[in-house]
């Protein structure tokens, strides 16, 4: 019984153990307005630090594709690989979101 609560107990924690992903190449393209770490630099920008990996990766292709039609954003990531925007997707979604301000 022992033996099958430890290897629970370690399953569970592989999440904690996997590795961060690399920085992304691309990176100083969103860092500009989002951050490096996902907390953003300019005023009316989004913070990605800590948001979904399916939340990004959705949002970057349809910025990508003109679904959602903000020009900076498709003059941005118009010339990026599907491969370096799900980097970025990784990176963000790995960053640690601010901590909330208590009230």
């Amino acid at each position: 019984m022992r033996l099958v609560l430890l290897a629970a107990l370690l399953v569970a924690a592989l999440p904690v153990f996997a590795a961060a992903p690399a920085r992304p190449a691309r990176l100083g393209l969103c860092a500009a307005c989002h951050g490096e770490t996902g907390m953003a630099q300019m005023p009316g920008a989004p913070n990605l630090a800590g948001q979904r990996l399916d939340y990004l990766r959705n949002a970057l292709a349809q910025y990508h594709d003109g679904r959602r039609d903000v020009a900076v954003m498709r003059a941005a990531i118009g010339p990026v690989s599907d491969a370096e925007l799900d980097a970025l997707a990784r990176w963000y979604s790995a960053q640690p979101p601010a901590p909330q301000a208590r009230p």
